[in-house]
């Protein structure tokens, strides 16, 4: 054990060299430092903080910047609430004024087909459809008090409905022009060909007695003929949309153009209307007249 001491021990000669050394490194900095030392340490001390300022830094940064977008989500839920109640609420008047619209909006187109066609016209309300039944047809809110009687024609912006079938004291039923037993006098826009149009349901019609000499075309007008005394001539009924050749006669298929599935207003013809019903006049406009020798 004394011999192992020994070989790992310092000597003194040892000491002294490692006394030496340390006295040349210490002369060896304070020659590099200069006089005033504490300024290179205060920069050494710099440059070892600066990594750990910068880290501190953005990690505040990006603290500021989550609790800035958390503020910032939390108004943008804020007003998305708020708007969607806005919103909600807008959509609630929408509906409630829905009805009050379309009610306005049908008067208004009423009262501009009762100014292209001057006769005396009276307005009712479809409160009842019995379409879907054999034989079915539409009710409406007026009947005898409103001075109806039967076969007087109905009809809408779109075009022709029906007659009426039944009157009642306060309400009357339409026989609309789809149905099988309905009958209308009409006539082809472009060759003024007429028929007689026979309900076939669900819209459509079929026109008899149209020669098979005739050229009609899909899309054809078809207008009433007045012939039936219901309806004036020149009344929108619908459009051709089928045509094909039978033994004595053309098999032309009308689409009508009447929504009769959604119709809430009609107006009413008076009973046995004149076949020819002239527009309103309306006075051409005049233009100015020159003085002559005096040039505009």
């Amino acid at each position: 054990m004394a011999l192992r001491a020994a070989k790992w021990g310092w000597s003194r000669a040892g000491w002294q060299r490692l006394l030496l050394v340390l006295l040349w490194l210490g002369h060896g900095i304070w020659a590099l430092l200069g006089p005033a030392p504490g300024r290179h340490w205060t920069n050494v001390a710099g440059t070892l903080s600066r990594p750990s300022q910068g880290l501190a830094a953005r990690w505040t940064q990006w603290r500021t910047q989550r609790r800035e977008a958390a503020r910032s989500f939390a108004e943008t839920r804020a007003e998305n609430q708020r708007l969607a109640a806005e919103l909600s609420q807008f959509r609630t008047q929408a509906a409630q004024e829905a009805p009050r619209l379309a009610e306005a909006d049908e008067a208004v187109r009423l009262l501009g087909l009762k100014r292209q066609i001057p006769l005396d016209l009276k307005a009712a309300r479809v409160i009842f459809s019995t379409r879907p039944a054999a034989f079915g047809g539409l009710i409406l809110d007026r009947g005898r008090d409103l001075g109806l009687v039967p076969d007087q024609g109905v009809l809408v912006p779109e075009g022709i409905v029906g007659r009426l079938w039944s009157v009642g004291p306060t309400q009357a039923k339409i026989l609309p022009a789809d149905a099988p037993n309905a009958s209308v006098a009409v006539m082809l826009m472009r060759s003024r060909a007429t028929g007689v149009l026979q309900g076939q349901g669900s819209g459509r019609a079929l026109i008899r007695y149209i020669s098979n000499q005739e050229v009609v075309q899909a899309g054809e007008a078809v207008l009433t003929s007045g012939l039936d005394r219901v309806f004036p001539r020149g009344l929108l009924v619908g459009y051709v949309a089928e045509v094909a050749q039978g033994d004595l006669e053309l098999r032309v298929v009308v689409n009508l153009s009447a929504p009769l599935d959604r119709i809430s207003t009609v107006l009413l013809l008076p009973p046995q209307p004149p076949v020819e019903v002239q527009p309103p006049f309306v006075a051409p406009e005049q233009k100015p007249q020159r003085k002559r020798g005096v040039t505009p």
